[in-house]
């Protein structure tokens, strides 16, 4: 279990440290099929259609997703380290206890997504969707989220840090209690009453100074 600077708590994937190996790239995924207690390595998984397909207690490494579509897919206790998710479509996904490690995911749809003690470190999530999605006890570390969209998204304890946050969309989300301070948001697209009580740094003031409209004097 990992703590967010004493803020909140986040539940590691519980994964056995002896799994089996497990080859599905000649398979052709059904809906509802379920894969759990193994490792998916070095592969290719594309063209796969699907509703409901079960992921539980699975390490993905160095795995190559490509036009996938799996509506209302559940992922349990699964770690993706150095996969390539770019562009597929995980719309409806419910996400639990997962951890995203230097992933490139650009451009991936978790559109209404429920996504639950999550951590996303050092992955490229440019453009990715996350619209209408319920985002609770996640960390984004170290992520590129340029031009993402956030928009209409319940956040409750959720940490970006360090990551980059230019042009991200994020109207209708509510950033109470949510700390963008180390990130950089330059251009963040956002309504005014939705900043009430961000935890933003002394710089940042400055960028959400210009969406009221006020002109920064320097002395």
């Amino acid at each position: 279990m990992i703590k967010a600077k004493d803020e909140f708590k986040i539940s590691l994937p519980q994964i056995p440290a002896r799994l089996e190996n497990l080859d599905i790239t000649d398979k052709d995924i059904q809906d509802e099929d379920s894969f759990n207690m193994a490792t998916i390595s070095d592969c290719y998984i594309e063209e796969q259609r699907a509703e409901k397909v079960i992921f539980e207690k699975i390490i993905f490494r160095n795995v190559i997703f490509e036009d996938i579509f799996f509506k209302n897919l559940e992922l349990t206790d699964v770690k993706f380290i150095n996969c390539d998710l770019s562009n597929i479509d995980l719309s409806g996904a419910i996400i639990h206890r997962v951890e995203f490690m230097d992933c490139k995911m650009m451009g991936v749809k978790l559109i209404e997504g429920t996504i639950r003690n999550v951590r996303f470190n050092n992955c490229n999530l440019s453009y990715a969707n996350f619209r209408f999605s319920n985002i609770k006890q996640v960390i984004f570390m170290n992520c590129l989220l340029r031009n993402g969209d956030f928009q209409s998204v319940e956040l409750l304890k959720v940490k970006f840090d360090e990551s980059d946050m230019k042009q991200i969309q994020m109207s209708g989300t509510k950033l109470k209690d949510i700390d963008l301070s180390t990130c950089d948001i330059e251009g963040i697209g956002i309504r005014i009453e939705e900043l009430y009580g961000a935890i933003v740094s002394n710089i940042q003031v400055i960028d959400f100074a210009k969406l009221l409209g006020l002109v920064i004097k320097d002395e």
